[in-house]
């Protein structure tokens, strides 16, 4: 990897600029989206989804927080406490992780109602700075550096992506598209970036361009080919309802039936 591109990669630092009104309506969303996926008998998706939060907080609050000290947060331009510093990466990680992993289990099953929840999660993440510019100036700003993980995030994606052809050169089966897995690794994480940086959350400078991207190629996509495994293996043993596959019924494995041809 050459100079410029280390530079790069450690000048990247990913800043959002809110209000509590925008936690308390985000928070809302969260809710009646759950609510939907419930509804909807969709447990195996919320299930994934509440994962993905829980996972999302021990990596932020756990990781860029307690180890790597690369996550600061302001409120009223003052550091925040490490009590107050919880409560808002739990939100923050919650909000993120839940939509994200909704995101993507919803479009590894091939969900029926696929376009209703993409447009559901993507939709609000435009909207909600719009309607939290009612709720008064943004006091809180949150922030962390890069330099400390995006090197090791880099490798963990090659490696990650590696096992994953191996496994399919070994076997002599496609049965994903590796594209079609990268597109939705690189898109769920596109999709809230643009909408952070078009409104405002997350300033715009001589930066941002690049923040997008490659937070974008790297930092979801990278744990695709596990979150791949771990859907394969739990549509062996139920169904999105979460009822146990009997050995009469085919249980729906999404876009792993895009492509098992022999190579």
């Amino acid at each position: 990897m050459n100079n410029q591109l280390l530079n790069l990669i450690e000048q990247i630092t990913p800043t959002r600029n809110l209000n509590l009104f925008y936690i308390i309506i985000d928070i809302i969303f969260l809710l009646f989206l759950s609510f939907l996926l419930l509804y909807k008998k969709r447990y195996q998706t919320f299930s994934f989804g509440i994962f993905g939060g829980i996972l999302y907080l021990i990596v932020d609050y756990g990781g860029f927080y307690l180890l790597s000290h690369s996550r600061v947060i302001l409120i009223n331009n003052e550091v925040a406490t490490s009590f107050q510093t919880f409560l808002i990466l739990t939100w923050m990680s919650i909000s993120y992780g839940f939509t994200n992993f909704v995101f993507i289990w919803t479009c590894l099953a091939k969900d029926k109602y696929l376009k209703i929840w993409l447009s559901m999660i993507i939709g609000w993440r435009i909207v909600a700075p719009t309607i939290s510019s009612l709720g008064g100036e943004a006091i809180i700003e949150t922030s962390r550096t890069t330099n400390e993980y995006h090197g090791l995030m880099g490798i963990a994606l090659v490696i990650s992506y590696l096992i994953l052809i191996i496994l399919m050169l070994v076997k002599k089966k496609m049965f994903v598209n590796i594209l079609t897995l990268n597109l939705i690794g690189i898109s769920v994480q596109f999709a809230w970036e643009f909408a952070l940086l078009i409104n405002g959350i997350r300033p715009m400078n001589e930066l941002s361009i690049k923040t997008l991207l490659v937070n974008s190629c790297i930092e979801t996509n990278l744990g695709m080919p596990a979150i791949l495994m771990i859907f394969y293996l739990a549509r062996r043993k139920f169904n999105e309802n979460l009822s146990r596959v009997t050995q009469n019924e085919n249980s729906e494995f999404g876009i792993l039936k895009l492509s098992r041809e022999t190579i």
